[in-house]
């Protein structure tokens, strides 16, 4: 892990981050507690275990809390593992799993370097394939093996919650941490990291191809499209993470970059308040849910431009105040994560 993650605070924070997630999750399905029997309890047990393993897989790169602390919320509590609901509650366990299985990797590389760790990168990907062997072999179906995940689908990523009813997948890192995912991959394309590039884009490969599905004699490996996206949905995350905590350690020469992020959004905003002008205009009105959820995003995605705006204005002034951009970020974040979460959970249970 991240030589952060070695000193003393590691394990009180660690415990800190477990204990909110915990505590996000029994908010969240409280109110549909008394409905859920048997399986669905699995449900906030994988988001807080999925959000836990998140954040245990980022102290890898990250090193501030804070970011750490968003790539678990983004994971677990994420347009995708909150929307795999939907299916069997095997599925969002399995999806809960995958950061973890990413763990060990990430330990041995940092001890032994890359090559040694090679094999276990691999772990995710043949756990999810033996998953789907033995579970169909009992005739338990986590999710559907014929389920079309569309390029139409990546729209998520720019309004999620307008998604949720109508994709089968739904993707998607809510909307201010947009301008941290695309921050950090800057940052890690820069630093020429492309292994975690390299896997998110091999999880999406898989998840876009039928070729494991009604393959004759490779029919065994059939997967479901919807359980590869955890994959690529684990390293978004991680890069949320990342680019958060460049924003907050952003100095003076970084200024451009922040500025790049606060368009970003501000371009999104535009692009979501079309959508919702276009869906009001639907004949009837039968497009007015549709816009709302546009012009919800919109709203965020303004404030998102202007949370990061204030930083920038702080990093041209060359003023750290790191306590100051972390919270102004968190107060962005937690509104969106907050409205996010409430609306999926109660839209998919």
């Amino acid at each position: 892990m991240n030589a952060s993650a070695s000193t003393p605070s590691a394990i009180p924070r660690s415990l800190a981050a477990a204990a909110l997630y915990a505590a996000f999750a029994i908010y969240l399905y409280w109110p549909h507690f008394g409905d859920r029997a048997g399986w669905e309890w699995l449900l906030p047990v994988s988001a807080w275990g999925a959000a836990f393993g998140g954040y245990i897989l980022s102290r890898r790169w990250v090193a501030g809390f804070i970011g750490s602390l968003l790539a678990g919320l983004v994971y677990g509590f994420g347009p995708f593992l909150l929307g795999l609901a939907k299916f069997h509650p095997a599925s969002s366990l399995l999806a809960a799993g995958v950061p973890w299985l990413f763990v060990p990797a990430a330990v041995l590389e940092r001890k032994q370097g890359k090559w040694l760790s090679l094999p276990l990168w691999l772990l995710p990907f043949v756990v999810i394939a033996l998953f789907f062997y033995l579970s169909a072999g009992r005739r338990l179906f986590a999710a559907p093996l014929q389920a079309n995940v569309r390029p139409l689908d990546l729209a998520g990523f720019i309004a999620p919650l307008a998604l949720v009813s109508r994709s089968t997948a739904v993707l998607g890192v809510y909307h201010v941490p947009m301008a941290a995912l695309v921050l950090g991959l800057a940052m890690i394309w820069k630093a020429r990291r492309y292994g975690i590039l390299l896997l998110a884009a091999a999880g999406l490969v898989l998840a876009f191809s039928k070729s494991f599905l009604n393959a004759g004699s490779l029919a065994w490996l059939g997967v479901s499209p919807i359980l590869w996206l955890s994959i690529p949905m684990v390293w978004c995350a991680i890069l949320c993470g990342i680019g958060l905590q460049g924003l907050i350690e952003a100095g003076p020469a970084d200024r451009r970059w922040v500025l790049a992020a606060a368009v970003l959004l501000g371009f999104l905003a535009i692009v979501t308040l079309l959508l919702a002008a276009q869906s009001f205009q639907v004949f009837a009105g039968s497009g007015d849910g549709d816009g709302r959820l546009f012009l919800q995003a919109a709203e965020i995605y303004l404030v998102g431009a202007g949370a990061i705006g204030l930083i920038y204005l702080l990093t041209r002034q060359n003023l750290r105040l790191h306590w100051l951009r972390w919270a102004i970020l968190c107060a962005a974040l937690g509104m969106d994560i907050f409205l996010g979460t409430r609306y999926i959970v109660d839209s998919v249970l």
